[in-house]
């Protein structure tokens, strides 16, 4: 079976560029050439979120590639479905994550399709975007889709939608695997970074990561802080490039009263910074208010650390409740600090990150994912 790839990987950063980098390293160590193909650029300038979409680490996830395609340029779509062409793979896998992607892989889906006899596979990281999904999104998501021999999404949520949006579609599902292999890189002491925080030794703390944006539900656990700090001597450290003015969580802060218990860390973390931040954690809390699944349920996950979050999308079926983390519902900051409340009081650290160890080389394994994308290959009639 040969395998060809397009998608993300460095120099751009963010979740799904890693998950492309990753996949393509774990289909090679299976056996496969696993071409990979990428981009020369992403989005226009005007349509990158927060500062920059290019990864800043010194010590980035890389992986041979060819970088062919511009979304904007349909010459270079021409040229990737020569390129593909030449090839002669079994499948091609595609990845799928926001509508603007549209024009470029429906041209490039409809030349393979007509032309050739490669299967076209969708990784579908998000069938609709988190902060959308309306009509418009649909449409142009069924554009793209229906030209997919298979469908893989990671959460039971997209894989009903896709299922009512193309009844006859073949939708596999596949767990997110983690990214631990980001845990083996670190510049910095965790208890150096506590101490130039100014976070005391004897202070548990809650970590919020990733692109702060509205979906995420940050106000949530702000305003749940008041109650945890009731019962439990905690620290809110929110680490993340913001997509959206920081002081209006500032302000949220201040009105409930926990501006000494919040830091806020605005930038873009690169991969050799992250390992300190989950070690000074006790507990990644993601108060998310919508989501089909999470990258960074998988990176706390790669570096051992248990999830609190919400019952939206396919978080819960990640977060196991009471298992590696702990849910509750969504918009709900009694809730939620509750659960907090619970995490320390019941001293549930150690059990659920026991959990989160045995699942990291099982259930959420790069491995999984690729024996996923055989099974779907000879579903369609691959052989190898």
């Amino acid at each position: 079976m040969r395998i060809s790839v397009v998608g993300p990987t460095y120099p751009f950063r963010g979740g799904i560029a890693h998950y492309t980098t990753l996949m393509v390293r774990q289909l090679r160590a299976a056996g496969y050439a696993a071409p990979l193909y990428s981009f020369t650029r992403q989005y226009p300038r005007w349509l990158v979120g927060g500062r920059s979409d290019r990864d800043p680490s010194s010590s980035p996830l890389r992986v041979d590639c060819e970088y062919i395609l511009d979304p904007i340029n349909p010459f270079t779509w021409w040229r990737l479905y020569r390129r593909v062409r030449a090839d002669h793979p079994d499948v091609l896998i595609l990845q799928w994550w926001v509508p603007y992607w549209t024009p470029c892989l429906t041209a490039v889906s409809s030349m393979i399709k007509r032309n050739t006899q490669v299967k076209i596979m969708f990784i579908c990281h998000n069938v609709v975007p988190h902060e959308g999904g309306g009509v418009i999104d649909r449409r142009l998501a069924l554009t793209v889709l229906r030209l997919g021999d298979a469908l893989l999404v990671h959460s039971e949520q997209d894989r009903l939608r896709l299922l009512a949006m193309l009844p006859h579609a073949r939708v596999v599902k596949a767990h997110h695997p983690t990214y631990a292999e980001l845990a083996h890189q670190s510049s910095t002491n965790p208890s150096h970074l506590r101490r130039d925080l100014g976070i005391p030794a004897d202070t548990h703390v809650l970590l919020f990561f990733g692109f702060v944006r509205p979906y995420k539900g940050l106000e949530y656990l702000i305003q749940a802080m008041r109650l945890i700090r009731e019962r439990v001597n905690a620290h809110l450290l929110v680490v993340g490039e913001f997509w959206t003015a920081p002081e209006f969580y500032q302000r949220y802060a201040d009105e409930f009263g926990v501006s000494e218990a919040m830091t806020i860390i605005n930038r873009y973390v690169p991969n050799e910074d992250l390992r300190p931040y989950f070690d000074i954690a006790d507990v990644v809390v993601l108060p998310y208010v919508a989501a089909t699944q999470s990258g960074v349920v998988q990176l706390a996950f790669g570096f051992g650390k248990p999830v609190i979050t919400t019952r939206v999308g396919g978080l819960y079926e990640v977060v196991e409740d009471g298992v590696n983390g702990l849910i509750v519902p969504p918009q709900d900051e009694g809730a939620l600090a509750d659960a907090v409340i619970r995490y320390f009081s019941e001293g549930l650290a150690v059990p659920f990150s026991a959990n989160v160890a045995a699942q990291a080389t099982t259930s959420f394994s790069w491995q999984q994912l690729v024996t996923t994308i055989e099974q779907a290959a000879r579903d369609l009639g691959v052989q190898g």
